[in-house]
């Protein structure tokens, strides 16, 4: 059984979300408090992460980006009652794989988990697997696992689309716009800082010196290309 960590300050919506997760097989863990959710999904193993961004003692964004900081890979929902780009754009610029407006549906929530876990969770048919490779770069796109130089590392569910798209276009100069409609499914035209930042945090585990990247380049005025460095 799944296990779903709910962090909301609104007990409607705490109680809503539980009915409905429960009902579709899930095992939900709540938390009232921003700091005592970011302790619970620290220290406890969660599938799912429901995460609302304005919470007491510790906000949602906060957390969010504690909780990668400490290489806690767990999928995260964000929750906002804003109707703006700005929480959205900062949720997933620090790691969060989805976000959804209030109010909303617990059917579009359950939809968004699900859309979620089937980018993420290993492939259960019975299939050969399927792995591309560039240079000493492996990712193994049945089981959502990549190593680097013989290294197996941990990316979130954004850092392994975004590596493997690269993968599959080798030596193509890719813009941010392109990225940002592909890979997170927004418009969010301009906004290239999600696709910069995620960029960033997958050189920090792919290069050995992130500041000189020999496989994620910057090709000024587009965006960028992958490519296999020059032994």
């Amino acid at each position: 059984m799944k296990r779903v960590l709910v962090v909301d300050d609104e007990l409607s919506i705490v109680k809503l979300l539980s009915f409905n997760l429960e009902k579709e097989g899930y095992a939900v863990t709540t938390a009232e408090d921003g700091k005592e959710g970011y302790e619970l999904a620290l220290n406890e193993k969660f599938d799912f992460i429901i995460l609302d961004v304005m919470l007491p003692s510790m906000d949602g964004l906060e957390i969010a980006k504690k909780l990668r900081q400490e290489k806690i890979d767990t999928p995260i929902l964000m929750l906002t009652a804003k109707d703006d780009t700005i929480d959205r754009i900062l949720g997933l610029e620090i790691g969060a794989d989805d976000y959804l407006t209030k109010p909303f549906s617990p059917r579009e929530v359950l939809a968004r988990m699900k859309a979620i876990f089937r980018r993420v969770e290993p492939r259960q048919e019975t299939v050969e697997h399927e792995f591309l490779t560039a240079g000493e770069i492996k990712a193994d796109l049945a089981n959502y696992q990549v190593s680097v130089r013989g290294e197996t590392i941990d990316l979130t569910p954004k850092e392994f689309e975004l590596l493997v798209y690269f993968m599959k276009r080798q030596k193509r100069v890719i813009d941010r716009d392109t990225l940002l409609d592909r890979i997170w499914k927004y418009d969010f035209s301009g906004q290239s800082r999600i696709v910069d930042v995620h960029v960033s945090h997958l050189r920090e585990k792919i290069e050995v010196d992130p500041k000189h990247p020999q496989y994620l380049q910057t090709v000024r005025g587009f965006g960028y290309k992958f490519q296999v460095p020059a032994q």
